[in-house]
């Protein structure tokens, strides 16, 4: 059985591509059932397995979870962590972690999509003629 349907799926593509409306930030959405390792280290394998450490401004901010094992993270580019406060991210995990703990992944991806799009326009606002650098899709990956 897929961790979410066809319809969840798009609800969460919908929201990326509404958060990167308004800035030049890329932003993904990478799932799998568990994580092995510490979840940072976990977040920044599949970050650079996904390139999006190649984004022109190195302004990629992956969302990743662990659906079984109940973990999640929220990273940025290099372009973001030399640019934004320490605790960009905080409000953004707390947020989602409210929906998380009923159960409701879907819309604690939804909440933390909407924040990180809106934390990310204060400090990359969307360029004319900017483009979208990476896929909009959810990244679901086997746990290797």
């Amino acid at each position: 059985m897929p961790i979410f349907n066809e319809e969840e799926q798009q609800r969460i593509r919908r929201a990326i591509e509404d958060a990167e409306k308004e800035t030049s930030g890329q932003i993904r959405v990478c799932i799998e059932k568990t994580c092995s390792e510490e979840v940072l280290d976990r977040a920044a394998k599949y970050f650079h397995q996904l390139d999006m450490h190649k984004t022109k401004q190195r302004n990629g901010v992956l969302i990743y979870l662990a659906t079984v094992d109940r973990k999640f993270a929220i990273i940025g580019d290099r372009g973001i962590n030399k640019t934004v406060p320490k605790d960009f991210w905080d409000d953004a995990k707390d947020e989602m972690l409210k929906h998380f703990r009923y159960g409701d992944l879907v819309e604690g991806i939804v909440t933390g999509l909407k924040i990180a799009g809106d934390h990310l326009r204060q400090y990359f606002p969307h360029r004319a003629g900017g483009s979208n650098e990476l896929p909009d899709d959810i990244a679901f990956m086997d746990g290797n």
